[in-house]
């Protein structure tokens, strides 16, 4: 991979009218260009601090973040999950040389690995895993019964009856948000424990710590709305103030993937090897049982990374498992489903049986 460094010292100070002027026709990039520039080089913010993923998104914000900062305020941070594809490490290094940046390495407050031992594998989504995690502590039976019969007998537990029960606000934040899941639970209650907490304390748990002991005044990530998933729909706009002492600013939230595409291209951003050589679309903890194409990327990573494959599936394989379980039962109750719905369309005689559409034979 041929890297072009970057010479700070010979990197002058860019004007506001000098970003314009270096910027693609793209208003969504143009806003956010110069919002950035604002953001970035505010006298307010002393101590700014980026989280760096080595994923397709976070490249772009490390190009705008390095291109923005005059005064070289930000501190850049890679959160190591115990988890990671070799290709990552990589590219890291690569971001390095570039842009004559050093990216702080921070582990993870337990190592994903630790994390899933101690408190259970990760199921479906995040939510899924707290809300089924939350019922597993209080002993839940895995039936369907009225909230109210069910409050009374799990009095502790009630955020996880209104999920299981599809009493919340927001349906997606419902069990029916994922198509057969109560019905599943009940005829195939699960058998590990199941949680969330892998996320909490590789990432999150450890980001908040950061925040808090370096004392930083603004926190610059690369999430962007159009990705979906909890993250992007926890945020309004691309910025919180005082979060914990700490504001929080989104360069890339209002991107949409064509946004993306026009920006790396314009400014020759390259992406890391699990781009650009293993196919995948996105990158985060290798082999998560989150992502929705997990079997696709658990073939990638058996090509290119063995001894990673080796290890997501010593960690994970419970819950890989039981998801292709989970699939499978959907996929036979959209069918059994599709069967009913014909049979209910096909013309009937008045005894209620199937008339024949052969008009010399006579029902019997």
């Amino acid at each position: 991979m041929e890297v072009t460094l970057v010479d700070q010292t010979e990197n002058p100070v860019m004007t506001l009218e000098e970003v314009i002027a270096d910027c693609p026709k793209d208003s969504i990039i143009g806003d956010n260009l110069i919002r950035a520039y604002s953001k970035i080089n505010n006298a307010k913010y002393q101590k700014i601090v980026c989280s760096v993923s080595g994923g397709a998104d976070s490249d772009i914000v490390v190009d705008i973040c390095t291109k923005m900062d005059n005064n070289k305020k930000i501190t850049y941070v890679w959160f190591d999950t115990g988890l990671e594809y070799n290709a990552t490490k990589e590219h890291l290094k690569y971001l390095e040389e570039k842009y004559g940046i050093d990216i702080k390495v921070e582990k993870a407050l337990k190592p994903i690995p630790t994390s899933c031992k101690k408190y259970g594998q990760p199921f479906i989504s995040k939510n899924v895993s707290e809300m089924i995690s939350r019922l597993q502590k209080h002993k839940f039976n895995w039936e369907d019964r009225p909230f109210e019969e069910l409050y009374k007998e799990y009095p502790n537990c009630k955020s996880a009856l209104e999920w299981w029960c599809n009493k919340k606000k927001s349906k997606k934040m419902c069990i029916s948000q994922n198509k057969w899941l109560k019905e599943f639970l009940i005829e195939n209650p699960p058998k590990i424990k199941i949680s969330n907490k892998c996320c909490t304390y590789a990432k999150k748990g450890l980001a908040h710590k950061i925040v808090q002991e370096g004392l930083y005044d603004l926190e610059i990530t690369g999430i962007r709305k159009a990705e979906g998933g909890t993250r992007s729909t926890a945020y309004k706009s691309c910025f919180d103030q005082s979060y914990e002492n700490c504001d929080r600013y989104r360069p890339i939230f209002w991107y949409l993937n064509d946004t993306k595409v026009v920006y790396q291209d314009y400014y020759e951003v390259i992406h890391s090897k699990c781009y650009t050589e293993y196919g995948l679309k996105r990158t985060g903890c290798a082999g998560c049982p989150f992502g929705r194409d997990f079997e696709f990327e658990l073939d990638v990573i058996q090509q290119h990374e063995p001894n990673l494959y080796n290890a997501v599936n010593n960690i994970f394989g419970e819950s890989y498992e039981y998801t292709r379980q989970y699939k499978t039962f959907y996929k036979a109750r959209d069918k059994l489903v599709d069967y009913k719905l014909q049979f209910m369309l096909v013309p009937k005689c008045k005894s209620g049986r199937i008339i024949c559409n052969d008009k010399y034979r006579k029902c019997e």
